[in-house]
């Protein structure tokens, strides 16, 4: 077996990696990804004139919710105390760019915590605009940094 994959135990099993000897640090990750949406659509959604309601508050919310249950979606994720998220959209000529910040004082990271924030912004965008929009894609779903600091 590769002694690289920390997921893995000797035996060829799947585990979750033990942390607890690990010191408690604050740490930080930001996560980007993008939805490409139709020039109509982002002019409905800057006016609110999408049917479900205020799609980037609603998938603000939702991706919040996501950041809080990583664990309970990725399986060998650890359960983490988040102290603070924060997303972002930013318009751009093609849809939105969609960042995600979570932020945990604990002995191991929040990459999966703000990836997960960003997919289902990502997701609840193109839920909720799937009726005005057939050509939405989303892409680009990526850890830009991660931090840790000593406390």
């Amino acid at each position: 077996m590769n002694s690289e994959l920390t997921h893995v135990g000797p035996s060829g099993t799947v585990q979750m990696v033990d942390v607890s000897h690990k010191p408690v640090s604050r740490r930080t990750a930001i996560a980007r990804g993008h939805i490409r949406l139709q020039p109509g659509t982002v002019q409905k959604i800057n006016e609110s004139a999408i049917a479900k309601g205020n799609v980037l508050a609603v998938a603000q919310v939702a991706a919040v919710s996501a950041v809080k249950r990583t664990d309970e979606l990725i399986p060998l994720c650890h359960s983490l105390p988040v102290q603070h998220v924060d997303i972002a959209f930013r318009e751009d000529p093609e849809g939105f760019e969609i960042e995600c910040a979570v932020t945990t004082i604990a002995q191991t990271g929040v990459e999966m915590e703000a990836l997960t924030g960003v997919s289902v912004a990502a997701l609840t965008i193109y839920d909720m605009c799937k009726a005005v929009d057939k050509t939405m894609e989303i892409s680009g779903v990526r850890l830009v940094s991660k931090t840790k600091e000593s406390i």
